[in-house]
């Protein structure tokens, strides 16, 4: 299964109008609170031109991309963590996600309603950050008291480091300050995965501008504030622009590389903001490459050689004996499988061998 980055966002920030785009789905984007109910949810493919070479290269009939997988969460609205809105239902369902794209509006449109009636980005981050913070804080309380006597009477023992790690983050949820923020050792970060806290996830702040401000979105003065809150956060910006993004979607390849040279883009916001949420969350990429396919397969950083085994297929982590691998730099370099062979550069790697990204991987198991 992909990880999966939840959109949030106030409502009519153009959440599901990137989510359109992000799916080339047609799920609802009207223009009033709660159009969306339920968590929508699109699989879209990390853009890669590795994967594309290793296609040409190796003759591939099928070529198969990463995923990652994008939800669409309701609006949320002052009061959430104690039920308004849609709260508890949003609540619940950002809690399903690995990572929080937060789209916070950068643009003027009096024809779009804002909830709370003007632009400002940095009062918008912090009405969803104070009911995350809250409904945290709810669930933090709970937990110590169920605990508190427990890690009492224990001068050690895993009641007593929870009930000690509950009440640091307790401390930092009480100064309006996320859980994200507070170091945790090894041993604390796993004990914190059990939790499921909200403010805990790691976050992409997505500056969603008007077509025109798309191309230098420091001139926005609401990017700047946004800029601003992204640096004190510690949390990644991207700058997109939601309409632009829906106008492309159904444009083919060639015409979607003009239209965004015509903007003077690079690349798409949908691009950016995919690799963004794969890196965010310490992602990496090796292939699998043959004639019949070439694939490219997701991996946490530090993954050992079993463990991407059993990406591929459970038996592979159960019966590994060991990988052969080759960089795809060499491949590029050399110019083929065989001529990476002749150079000595491809390796045999057994169980302790960490995986980098861009290896290009064969594994020998036996069941």
């Amino acid at each position: 299964m992909p990880l999966t980055a939840g959109i949030v966002g106030l409502p009519n920030v153009g959440k599901s109008t990137l989510f359109n785009a992000i799916t080339s789905s047609s799920v609802i984007a009207e223009n009033y609170p709660f159009a969306t109910i339920t968590p929508n949810t699109g699989i879209v493919e990390v853009k890669d031109y590795r994967l594309n070479f290793l296609t040409k290269l190796f003759k591939s009939a099928k070529t198969i991309a990463a995923t990652f997988e994008f939800r669409d969460i309701a609006g949320l609205v002052k009061g959430a963590s104690k039920g308004e809105g849609l709260g508890n239902q949003f609540l619940a369902n950002i809690r399903e996600t690995d990572a929080i794209c937060h789209v916070v509006r950068c643009f003027e449109n009096a024809a779009i309603i804002h909830v709370d009636g003007s632009i400002d980005p940095l009062r918008d981050v912090e009405t969803i950050d104070i009911e995350l913070i809250m409904a945290d804080l709810e669930s933090v309380e709970k937990r110590l008291s169920r605990i508190e006597t427990k890690a009492r009477l224990q001068k050690e023992g895993e009641a007593l480091i929870e009930y000690n790690l509950l009440s640091k983050i307790k401390e930092k949820l009480l100064k309006m300050q996320p859980a994200r923020s507070l170091p945790f050792s090894e041993a604390e970060a796993s004990l914190m995965r059990s939790f499921q806290l909200l403010t805990a996830k790691p976050v992409i702040l997505i500056a969603n501008l008007g077509e025109e401000d798309i191309v230098n979105p420091k001139a926005n003065k609401y990017y700047q504030v946004l800029e601003s809150v992204a640096q004190k956060e510690g949390a990644e910006l991207v700058a997109i622009c939601a309409q632009v993004e829906a106008d492309i979607v159904s444009l083919s390849p060639e015409d979607k590389d003009t239209f965004l040279k015509e903007l003077g883009l690079q690349e798409s916001g949908l691009d950016k903001l995919t690799h963004a949420a794969y890196s965010l969350l310490g992602l990496k990429t090796f292939f699998t490459v043959g004639s019949k396919e070439s694939r490219a397969w997701t991996f946490k950083s530090g993954s050992k050689a079993p463990v991407c085994a059993g990406i591929v297929h459970s038996d592979f982590e159960r019966g590994f004996i060991k990988a052969e691998i080759y960089s795809f730099e060499d491949l590029v370099k050399y110019g083929s499988e065989q001529a990476v062979k002749d150079k000595g550069r491809l390796r045999i790697e057994g169980k302790d061998y960490i995986v980098q990204d861009g290896d290009i991987v064969h594994f020998r198991f036996n069941v």
